[in-house]
């Protein structure tokens, strides 16, 4: 399954090389136009899951779509031995570098630079792997999947943070305003690049959430597959694993 958007329509390059492109334009913005976006709520989604993973006492953890590498370091509250960032970005990567060396975490936290969808690991290697806000940029989603099931060990746990859509009124009507008007702007004071959070919000808009990202989940072979709505549906954390 792939996700038809892409952030610049009228070039040559496939969704991959175009998600990095964009990445690479707004990585030195990226992190303080998240806290703007979000209201810094991410932050409150990203500790609860740190909650979840710390309560497996995982040796090794891969987060995926890593970013700037927010959710990495935070996973270094854990007992984790080896935390793996990667990400398709490079210009995400060094930022993530250099917070990274700025608390001397270098020694646990690896950045590396590679596709989601071809995860230069061997199966079965991690204890827990995380994706916060990177999987709807999947070029093809099923395949994305099934490499992150490949190299999850058995009993491992698979989180997902994404954005999702709100169900009830007000909330629903609030957020489509919300993301069609007032995020592509916010994105534009900020970014350079006119399109990339235009490209976020439209992404988000028809990506699956709820109950059939679950079943996609079930369907690619994960097992205890769960998701917790999140401050009125705007994101939702799912949970899953291996057998």
């Amino acid at each position: 399954m792939s996700i038809s958007t892409k952030p610049y329509k009228d070039s040559d390059l496939g969704k991959k090389e175009q998600v990095a492109k964009m990445f690479d334009t707004i990585s030195t913005k990226y992190d303080s136009l998240n806290r703007v976006i979000s209201f810094g709520v991410d932050i409150k989604w990203r500790k609860k899951i740190l909650k979840m993973v710390a309560g497996k006492n995982p040796e090794t953890i891969l987060d995926i779509a890593t970013g700037t590498g927010d959710l990495a370091i935070l996973l270094a509250n854990t007992q984790a031995k080896k935390i793996i960032g990667l990400d398709i970005s490079a210009g995400m990567l060094e930022v993530g570098k250099q917070k990274v060396a700025h608390k001397n975490l270098s020694e646990r936290i690896e950045l590396v630079l590679g596709d989601s969808e071809k995860i230069p690991f061997e199966e079965a290697s991690f204890d827990v792997v995380t994706v916060a806000f990177g999987i709807r940029n999947f070029e093809n989603l099923q395949q994305g999947l099934a490499e992150i099931l490949r190299v999850l060990k058995p009993g491992g746990l698979f989180v997902i943070l994404e954005t999702s859509v709100p169900d009830r009124f007000p909330y629903k009507q609030g957020y489509r305003f919300y993301t069609k008007y007032i995020l592509p702007v916010i994105g534009k004071l900020f970014s350079k690049d006119k399109v990339a959070y235009q490209y976020l919000s439209d992404s988000a808009s028809i990506f699956p959430y709820g109950e059939e990202l679950n079943n996609i989940l079930r369907k690619i072979g994960f097992i205890d597959v769960k998701h917790l709505p999140q401050t009125f549906g705007v994101a939702t954390i799912y949970s899953a694993s291996k057998k």
